[in-house]
């Protein structure tokens, strides 16, 4: 049994320029939700104005990658608090493509803010999930009944630890190189 190799999602100077942005608009509005509003707003509107900017921080938090596991069983995306957990033996196959989000449209998710995660589209992928921090490490894993992009921080010896643990079966399940 090898032991879990570790991948870094590192974030792209564009995700971090969004998110700071991001959050200080958001805690300005907050500010300015505390004591820029005039006094014969409704209380329900003053609510709204203070406490929806940090929620829309607190509800995407915790969906940031920060990183990626590769054991002998599965691939493990961490997240803040938690993780995605995909069993190999679903893997197809898998191969680096900078280019793999080009042209994307998001269904559901984010766009910049803490990185690319969430449900996508693209003419070339089809529909698929990203958990994406640095869109130039893009790797596609193609998976029995679904895609993924991931961005680890090495995209050649990330697909090289999938091929290592990839079982065959059948003549399927051989993931590619880049």
């Amino acid at each position: 049994m090898n032991s879990p190799l570790h991948f870094q999602a590192p974030l792209a100077k564009s995700v971090k320029v969004i998110s700071t942005t991001v959050v200080v608009i958001l805690l300005a509005a907050t500010v300015a939700g505390c004591l820029g509003l005039p006094a014969r707003t409704p209380a329900f509107v003053q609510w709204f104005a203070v406490l929806l900017p940090p929620l829309i921080l607190l509800a995407s938090l915790p969906f940031k990658v920060s990183g990626y596991l590769v054991s002998d069983r599965e691939l493990t995306i961490l997240r803040l608090g938690w993780c995605n957990r995909i069993p190999l033996t679903e893997l197809v196959s898998a191969r680096a493509d900078p280019s793999a989000m080009n042209g994307s449209v998001r269904v559901c998710g984010s766009g910049g803010l803490f990185g690319y995660f969430g449900w996508f589209w693209n003419r070339p992928l089809g529909i698929y999930r990203a958990y994406c921090t640095d869109l130039s490490l893009c790797v596609v894993v193609k998976l029995r009944t679904r895609t993924i992009v991931l961005t680890p921080d090495s995209p050649a010896k990330f697909v090289a630890a999938l091929n290592a643990r990839i079982e065959p079966s059948g003549g399927e399940g051989k993931a590619t190189r880049p």
